[in-house]
């Protein structure tokens, strides 16, 4: 979800101080989706559906007010004005909608270390979907990550007598989310505020219905969980912010690397803070998850390296 796809240095400032701000800002970035399921323990005392439709809601607020202050709001309309893009955001809002549901939802019911695998598991999974719908040609070494991403999801399935479905759903609704946002040319600020603005009617509605039906989803007689609920549209935003700051700082490479502070956040507090139990089964499908992530890490290092030699040599 960058807003650019390379290193940009603005003028003015030396490509230290740059690649140091970029550090402070994904590790910033990171950190806040890392903390993320202890921000939403917050309100575990209201359901998933209702907590995300609050998050739609504050969030279209949040984003749209920030955009605002920052004079960006013409990038709005210039999103608006292309119908194709709009339709193509619809499809990321309805996959990072039902991620959202399912992340939240996990969090509440004590799986999350199911949710740290999911987050794992990712960048492999976006690999599996460059192969399937982009055709792309995977080297040795990728394949290699993927297959023993496979391994340990049968491995799992096996020992555990199921599929880590939660795992699985948030893996590929993300990574299904990223294609779709890869595809689409549009900043990730305003193209988050189009997105949940697609999506606030439903959200809006849900509420109403559930007031409706004697629900409290508004929550107005806890101040403290209105708050938090009103804090999701923060914690949905800022991390994103930051994340694209950096992104225009900061080899893709290192942005890529950096992605697993979040899910081993997630993973230390389910274990030593929750106590969410780490069964045999669990410990051996996240240390071959483990493994084919230092495998595709290292393949993707090797790359970079490799390329930035190459530019080195190519400039006169």
């Amino acid at each position: 979800m960058s807003e650019a796809s390379r290193m940009s240095v603005p003028e003015g400032a030396s490509e230290n101080d740059e690649m140091r701000t970029g550090l402070l800002l994904a590790l910033a970035a990171y950190g806040m989706w890392g903390f993320l399921p202890a921000y939403y323990k917050l309100t575990d005392t209201m359901a998933a559906d209702l907590v995300v439709a609050h998050r739609i809601v504050w969030s279209v607020l949040f984003v749209g007010l920030f955009l605002l202050i920052k004079s960006r709001v013409h990038e709005i309309t210039e999103i608006l004005r292309q119908p194709r893009m709009v339709a193509q955001l619809g499809v990321s809002a309805c996959l990072i909608g039902v991620n959202w549901l399912v992340f939240v939802w996990a969090i509440e019911n004590a799986r999350v270390l199911e949710v740290s695998l999911g987050y794992f598991v990712n960048p492999l999974v976006s690999i599996l979907v460059g192969l399937v719908v982009l055709r792309e040609q995977l080297r040795p070494l990728q394949w290699l990550a993927v297959s023993m991403a496979a391994f340990a999801v049968a491995l799992q399935a096996v020992w555990a007598g199921g599929l880590p479905w939660v795992s699985l759903f948030l893996a590929f609704s993300f990574a299904g989310y990223a294609f779709v946002r890869k595809v689409t040319p549009v900043r990730a600020t305003p193209g988050l505020f189009v997105e949940a603005s697609l999506l606030l009617p439903l959200a809006f509605g849900y509420l109403t219905l559930s007031l409706a039906w004697g629900k409290n989803a508004l929550a107005l007689d806890d101040p403290a969980l209105l708050l938090a609920l009103m804090g999701t549209g923060v914690v949905t935003a800022f991390p994103l912010i930051c994340f694209s700051a950096a992104a225009r700082r900061l080899p893709m490479v290192m942005i890529g690397l950096m992605q697993y502070l979040a899910p081993s956040l997630h993973f230390i507090m389910a274990v030593f803070i929750w106590g969410e139990p780490l069964k045999p089964a669990t410990l051996g499908t996240f240390m071959i998850i483990w493994g084919a992530l230092v495998v595709f890490s290292f393949d993707s290092w090797r790359r970079y390296k490799a390329h930035t030699a190459a530019q080195a040599a190519a400039t006169p």
